[in-house]
């Protein structure tokens, strides 16, 4: 998959503020800290599209962006940071529990994961939602440089059983090197083209949207 051209579109905070043109999305979230933004840079092939901070969290917009027009990328905020107020918490909270209800297009959701660490409870409640959604979702785990390779198997087989996850679906990532970059574009192909395929022998293809109760709690 070759992407020539990639710009940030808006930001938004509410469902009136999202794009006019409903194109397919897809949706990255994960944890404040799992590397978000150097992802999508990568991905992109833009050293500063997404920006990156030192301060986890302080991502607190839905960040849309325009991919050759023919879908968007959306950030959605990260989650699990604690070193901010209640409210702000409960704000993102409220801000992604819209966008799953809100957002009318087909979405692919990524779910990022930190390749070093057991999924937190509140990945984990995110990845049921996910599941019990039944909406088209790919897991990635971020920051694969930080150990061997040799490694590499057990780890993923920590993150598999945590979220019940299969190790082979699981993709390995890294912003430093690349890996995994190609691996994760050939897959987002895949849905773009389905999607495509879709289209063509249906009129008005629709793409189930259950939000389970309380996935995001008000640790989010």
């Amino acid at each position: 998959m070759q992407i020539k051209k990639a710009d940030y579109l808006l930001t938004a905070v509410k469902p009136s503020q999202y794009p006019e043109a409903v194109l397919p999305a897809v949706t990255f979230c994960g944890r404040s800290n799992v590397g978000k933004s150097s992802l999508i840079n990568t991905l992109l092939n833009r050293r500063n599209l997404a920006r990156t901070s030192a301060q986890p969290g302080k991502t607190r917009t839905i960040n849309f962006y325009d991919i050759d027009h023919a879908w968007y990328l959306v950030d959605l905020p990260g989650y699990g940071f604690a070193k901010v107020a209640k409210s702000e918490r409960e704000n993102w909270r409220f801000m992604i529990d819209q966008f799953l209800h809100g957002y009318k297009g087909p979405t692919l959701f990524l779910q990022l994961v930190d390749i070093r660490h057991e999924p937190s409870e509140l990945d984990k409640q995110m990845w049921s939602w996910l599941m019990a959604a039944n909406v088209p979702t790919l897991l990635v785990a971020t920051k694969a440089d930080k150990i061997s390779r040799g490694a590499r198997d057990k780890h993923l087989t920590v993150i598999s059983k945590a979220l019940g996850a299969k190790k082979s679906e699981i993709i390995p990532f890294s912003s430093v090197n690349r890996d995994g970059r190609e691996v994760l574009l050939g897959r987002i192909e895949e849905y773009l083209l389905a999607l495509q395929d879709n289209n063509n022998d249906e009129n008005n293809p629709e793409q189930p949207q259950t939000v389970a109760e309380d996935v995001l709690n008000d640790e989010v």
